[in-house]
């Protein structure tokens, strides 16, 4: 479902709200119990607009440059077994559960 922002003139506030498209909001009170969220000293009945935001958006990124960043990926091979496709140095390729040889070596990607 999308999400919508409305702006209150009223209060100058700004409110997401989850909704499908056909729904129309267009009054404080009808954004807030959308929202979840409280009026405040503002009237039900204040005109609202919705306003154009920025929307999310997933852009996958090379495992090259999750690597770099100092990530890392495990990809499922199969049952219980998985690819640490962003393996460094002396990392073994497969992790196995219940193998705690074959795990990635976290304590040398993270700092403080």
């Amino acid at each position: 479902m999308p999400v919508y922002d409305y702006f209150c003139e009223e209060n100058g506030k700004t409110v997401a709200v989850k909704h499908d498209m056909e729904t129309v909001l267009s009054t404080w009170g009808e954004v807030c119990y959308a929202a979840q969220v409280s009026l405040g000293e503002t009237e039900f009945l204040a005109a609202v607009r919705k306003v154009l935001s920025v929307p999310n958006i997933s852009i996958p990124v090379a495992n090259s440059n999750l690597k770099n960043l100092g990530f890392t990926k495990l990809v499922k091979r199969g049952d219980g077994v998985y690819e640490n496709v962003t393996r460094t140095g002396d990392e073994p390729r497969y992790m196995q559960a219940g193998d705690k040889s074959s795990l990635p070596h976290f304590s040398k990607k993270i700092t403080d």
